[in-house]
């Protein structure tokens, strides 16, 4: 937290998207008890595999065992992990006046096995480990609505944006209303800051990002900012840096595709950043790692305000020694940054 207001540190602090995960043996002696939802939403899993990923690592940080899409349940969405596909919407919004379809939501009482895994969790970790919530972007969460699943060029969720920017605007508007009230009561049960995913909006152009999502995402990130910190993070496209900064956010999270001094640069000294080691350097050889690690840190070393973290998450088949080693060489190597 102290990196996050941009305050000295006696090291960089770390954490790791989807530290709790498949790579992890511990992970998978819960999940193989129970599908991927069940987990999601029991609360008393969901608050063991964060907290024990957290104890493995020694990260600075717990992340809530979450997902981003049963938010959209509630609104109107048929949702389904599939094995070995991932999440599936049957009922995606593809025809004329689909977006009729999908209601904002007025509470969240409903995500409720959410904010008790919020709760169990910041109950058991250490009084000094933040706590961090998280939701999907609104681009993001459209596109899946849109699109039923993953996508490779986004057609469905172009056309809707080209092609009927009334309905376009009224869908972005219910998930930023729904996401708004979701992480204000993650943070009002216990978490210290909050991350926006926009995972896919790296797929737009920036005039599309100005014009689609940047008044969205604002809209968002605004709502929520005076409750909590919110780390704003985009991947897949450094030439929307500049509008991510327009975006807002406390801290600005930065994928591998860009040197992080650079990014910084782009950003400004008024923001912290979080990033960006390339997720696939953990196959790396541990003394290749330790150098890439070094690279990211020299980079933006004498500011103040960096949060180390991959570029994205960690892959399932990733050994997990050398996932703690991602986090013991940035002890070791940012205490002297």
């Amino acid at each position: 937290m102290k990196a996050v207001r941009r305050e000295p540190v006696d090291t960089t602090p770390v954490w790791i998207m989807r530290q709790a995960g498949r790579y992890l043996p511990e992970y998978m002696a819960v999940r193989n008890k129970v599908t991927f939802i069940e987990l999601c939403k029991t609360p008393e899993l969901a608050c063991e595999v964060t907290v024990t990923a957290r104890n493995i690592l020694g990260t600075d940080a717990a992340i809530l065992f979450a997902d981003l899409l049963p938010i959209l349940e509630p609104m109107g969405i048929d949702l389904e992990y599939v094995k070995g596909k991932g999440p599936v919407i049957h009922n995606p919004l593809q025809e004329s006046g689909a977006v009729d379809r999908l209601t904002a939501l007025e509470s969240v009482d409903v995500l409720d096995y959410v904010f008790q895994a919020v709760r169990l969790i910041r109950s058991e970790l250490p009084s000094d480990i933040p706590l961090l919530g998280f939701a999907g972007a609104p681009f993001t969460l459209a596109s899946y609505c849109i699109e039923g699943g993953g996508s490779k060029n986004y057609v469905h969720t172009k056309k809707l944006m080209y092609n009927d920017i009334g309905a376009w605007n009224a869908l972005m508007s219910k998930l930023v209303d729904s996401v708004s009230i979701y992480l204000k009561a993650q943070i009002d049960a216990g978490c210290q800051a909050v991350q926006v995913f926009d995972s896919w909006a790296g797929c737009l152009s920036p005039a599309d990002y100005q014009q689609y999502v940047l008044p969205h995402t604002k809209r968002l990130i605004e709502s929520v900012q005076d409750h909590a910190p919110v780390i704003n993070f985009l991947t897949g496209n450094p030439a929307l840096l500049p509008l991510q900064r327009q975006a807002g956010g406390t801290v600005m999270g930065v994928d591998w595709r860009i040197q992080l001094n650079d990014a910084w640069d782009i950003f400004g000294a008024e923001f912290a950043v979080q990033g960006n080691l390339d997720p696939v350097s953990i196959y790396a050889e541990l003394p290749v790692l330790k150098e890439r690690i070094k690279a990211v840190l020299d980079s933006v070393k004498g500011r103040n305000g960096h949060i180390f973290n991959l570029g994205h998450g960690v892959m399932p088949d990733m050994s997990p020694e050398h996932v703690k080693a991602v986090v013991d060489y940035v002890h070791e190597l940012g205490a002297s940054s």
